[in-house]
C-alpha cells in the first residue's frame, strides 16, 4: 500500500479536509497552494469505490447474472435464500425493487457527485496552483469521475449524467445511453494525453490513482462495447452536444454567452470505427511501456499483490482497519470475496480470521471452459486443501486443520465436505422457494485466485482488488483485429506479452509447467488466438477474467447473455441487458411543470 493510497483510504469528505486541519489558521487559498493539500483532497474522490465490490454491489450483481457464478440455496436449511433475492439474479427474474440496484446507483452517483464537487473546489482555487498542477488534478478527477458513471453506465444505459455540481440531473430527463457513451469517449479522449504515465519510478506514488494507462483502457472497453451499449454511426455525436470543429460553435458559443458543445474526438474519423478506436488505444497503453504481463498468474491477487505490474487500477485494501456498512451492513466497504465463496470449513482448517459463508461458487458449465492443466480452473489434482500445487477454483476434500480426516459439517447433518463442480439441485419438493437452485452445501466450485489469508493476519481480504489489468487490453484488441477488421499500425510488445500471458496459463507457480494431462501447452489446449473465433474469445476471456466485473458486458456483447446456464425461459429477453432503474430512486423522483415524471423507468420494467 503506498503512502498516497493511505492517505486515500483515511478520508472521508472534502469539507472536513478544508474545515478541520489546522496549519496556524492559513487561508484555503494558502492550502491549496501545497500540492500535498490537494492530493488529499483529490484522493478523498476515490472513496466510494470500495463499495462496488461487495457481494450486494456491482460485483456481486454482475457476477451473479453471469454464467461465472451462482449463489444456490444451501440445504438442509435455506442458507442464502434471503427472500429468493439471489435466486433472482442467478436466473434473470430480478425486478425493479432489488437492493442491490438501489446499493450501486447510490455508491457510483456519490463517487461521481463528490469528483463534481471537488473539480469545483480546485478551480475556484485554480489561481493558487502553477497551470500543470490545475490540469493534472482536474484531468484525475473527469477521469475518475468518467469510471464511477462507466459502471452506473454500464447497469442502467440511462443515467442523470452531469459534469457539475449542481442539482440540474435532477431535473432533465436521464441522459439516453448513445449521449452518456459520447460523453465519457469526449471527457477521456480529452484527458488521457495529459494523465500521469506510470514508470517504475513513479509507480508506487501513483498506485490506486487512475493514470494515463487507466484512461486508455477505458476508452477501449467503451470503444470495444459500443454496440453492445446501443451506439451507432448516427447516434453517437448528437449535433445537440457535439460539433465537428470549433468553427461550427453559434456566435453566441464563440462569445462566451453560453456554454460552447463539445468538439468531437480528433481520433474519430469514420462513423462506423470503434474497433480501430478500440485497437488505437491498446496500442497507447502497450506502447506505454508501463505495464507487463506477470510470469505468474497468481501474483496479481495475492494478499500482498501491490508489486504486480500488470495491475493497471486497483482498489486498495486494508484487511486490518474497521467495518463501514451501508443499508444497515448488508454491503460492506471491505472486500470479502474469499470469504464469501469458500465453504465455513475452510476457516478452520486455515485458521482464517472472518468466517466463511458457503455462497457465491461457479456454475458448471463455466468451469467445463478449463483444460485440466490450466492454472486458473480447478486443476487434475483433486486433493482440496492437500494440493500441492496453485490452482484457480477450489475442489476437493476440506481436511481437518491436523490434515486426519476429512471435515464434517455439523449442520449439514455431519457430512463430509468434499466441494464438487457439479450443482447437485435438490427435488422441488424439498423446498418452497426456487427449487430448482436449492443445493448441497457441497455444491459448486469455489473461486480462489485471490489468495487466502492462511496466516491469521487479516479479518478481511489484503488482496488489493483489481479493477483493470494489462491481460484485458491484450484481449480487447485482439477481439477487435479477429471479429471487427480492426487495423493494428503498431506491435509494440504484444506479441511477446500475449505469448507469456497463454504461457503462464501452464505454469503453477514454480516455473515448471503442468505436469498432468493431453495438453502441455496453451496452443495445444485451446488453439491459436490468432485465428480464435468469436467463441473461442468469450471461453478464453470467461477463464482469464472470471469474477472481475467483466464478464456480464462480455456475454451481452457477444450474443450471450439470454443463454447462461439455470436462466429462467421467461426471462431471456433482451431488456434485461440493462437492469432496471431503482423503484426508490424513482418513487422521489420530480415532475415536470405537467405533472408527468421526469425520470422513468427503463424499457420492459414496471414502473
Amino acid at each position: 500500500m503506498s503512502a498516497v493510497a493511505v492517505m486515500f483510504s483515511s478520508l472521508t469528505s472534502c469539507d472536513d479536509l478544508l474545515e478541520e486541519q489546522n496549519y496556524g489558521n492559513p487561508t484555503i487559498e494558502d492550502m491549496m497552494t501545497n500540492p500535498e493539500n490537494v492530493v488529499l483532497l483529490v484522493g478523498q474522490s476515490y472513496a466510494d469505490l470500495k463499495w462496488i465490490h461487495d457481494h450486494w454491489g456491482y460485483w456481486g450483481v454482475n457476477t451473479l447474472t453471469s454464467d461465472e457464478g451462482l449463489c444456490p440455496i444451501r440445504m438442509p436449511g435455506e442458507h442464502w435464500n434471503d427472500g429468493a433475492y439471489w435466486r433472482r439474479l442467478n436466473d434473470h427474474s430480478w425486478n425493479q425493487v432489488a437492493d442491490s440496484f438501489k446499493l450501486i446507483w447510490n455508491s457510483t452517483i456519490s463517487g461521481a457527485v463528490r469528483c463534481n464537487q471537488t473539480i469545483q473546489t480546485i478551480t475556484d482555487y485554480k489561481a493558487s496552483m502553477t497551470e500543470e498542477e490545475y490540469l493534472q488534478f482536474l484531468g484525475e478527477l473527469e477521469v475518475l469521475r468518467s469510471y464511477y458513471y462507466y459502471l452506473l453506465f454500464d447497469s442502467f444505459g440511462r443515467i442523470p449524467y452531469t459534469e457539475s455540481y449542481d442539482e440540474k440531473s435532477q431535473t432533465e430527463p436521464l441522459m439516453e445511453p448513445s449521449n452518456v457513451w459520447s460523453h465519457l469517449v469526449e471527457v477521456l479522449e480529452r484527458n488521457a494525453p495529459n494523465m500521469v504515465v506510470v514508470t517504475d519510478s513513479n509507480r508506487a506514488q501513483n498506485y490506486g490513482r487512475v493514470t494515463q494507462g487507466f484512461a486508455h483502457a477505458l476508452l477501449a472497453r467503451l470503444y470495444l462495447n459500443a454496440e453492445s451499449f446501443g451506439c451507432t454511426a448516427a447516434n453517437v455525436f448528437p449535433e445537440s452536444h457535439f460539433v465537428a470543429s470549433e468553427a461550427d460553435w453559434t456566435a453566441d458559443e464563440k462569445e462566451g454567452k453560453v456554454t460552447p458543445r463539445k468538439v468531437i474526438p480528433a481520433s474519430w474519423q469514420a462513423d462506423s470505427d470503434f474497433y480501430n478506436n478500440c485497437v488505437r488505444c491498446c496500442n497507447e497503453v502497450i506502447n506505454s511501456g508501463s505495464y507487463r504481463i506477470e510470469s505468474d498468474f497468481f501474483a496479481n491477487f495475492l494478499i500482498n499483490n501491490e508489486g504486480s505490474k500488470e495491475n493497471i487500477m486497483v482498489i486498495v485494501e486494508d484487511g486490518r482497519s474497521g467495518f463501514d456498512e451501508r443499508s444497515n451492513g448488508s454491503m460492506s466497504s471491505k472486500l470479502r470475496i474469499v470469504n464469501n465463496t469458500l465453504h465455513y470449513e475452510h476457516q478452520y482448517t486455515w485458521g482464517m480470521l472472518l468466517d466463511c459463508w458457503n455462497g457465491y461458487c461457479a456454475r458448471p458449465s463455466f468451469i467445463d471452459l478449463y483444460d485440466d492443466d490450466d492454472v486458473r480452473g480447478p486443476g487434475w489434482e483433486g486433493n482440496g486443501t492437500k494440493n500441492t500445487k496453485r490452482w484457480g477454483w477450489f475442489v476437493g476434500p476440506v481436511y481437518t486443520k491436523d490434515g486426519s480426516a476429512i471435515a464434517q459439517h455439523k449442520n449439514d447433518e455431519n457430512r463430509e465436505v468434499i466441494i464438487v463442480k457439479d450443482i447437485a439441485l435438490m427435488p422441488a419438493d424439498t423446498v418452497v422457494a426456487s427449487p430448482i437452485l436449492a443445493c448441497s452445501y457441497n455444491s459448486g466450485a469455489r473461486q480462489l485466485k485471490y489468495e487466502a489469508d492462511k496466516g491469521s493476519k487479516y479479518m478481511y481480504n489484503e488482496n488489493d482488488f483489481v479493477l483493470m489489468r494489462y491481460a484485458d487490453v491484450l484481449w480487447m484488441k485482439r477481439e477487435a483485429i479477429n471479429l471487427h477488421g480492426a487495423k493494428d499500425t503498431s506491435v509494440g510488445n504484444y506479441d511477446a506479452d500475449f505469448q507469456l500471458m497463454m504461457s503462464r496459463a501452464f505454469v503453477n507457480g514454480d516455473g515448471k509447467p503442468a505436469e498432468k494431462g493431453a495438453a502441455d501447452s496453451y496452443a495445444s489446449a485451446y488453439g491459436d488466438p490468432a485465428s480464435f473465433t468469436a467463441q473461442q474469445i468469450l471461453d478464453e476471456r470467461g477463464r482469464e477474467f472470471s469474477w472481475e466485473m467483466v464478464r456480464r458486458r462480455d456475454l451481452i456483447r457477444h450474443g450471450k447473455f439470454s443463454s447462461v446456464e439455470f436462466v429462467s425461459k421467461d426471462a431471456t429477453q433482451k431488456y434485461r441487458e440493462w437492469f432496471p432503474i431503482p423503484y426508490s430512486v424513482l418513487l422521489k423522483g420530480t415532475k415536470d411543470e405537467n405533472g408527468n415524471d421526469i425520470w422513468t423507468q427503463n424499457d420492459g420494467y414496471a414502473m
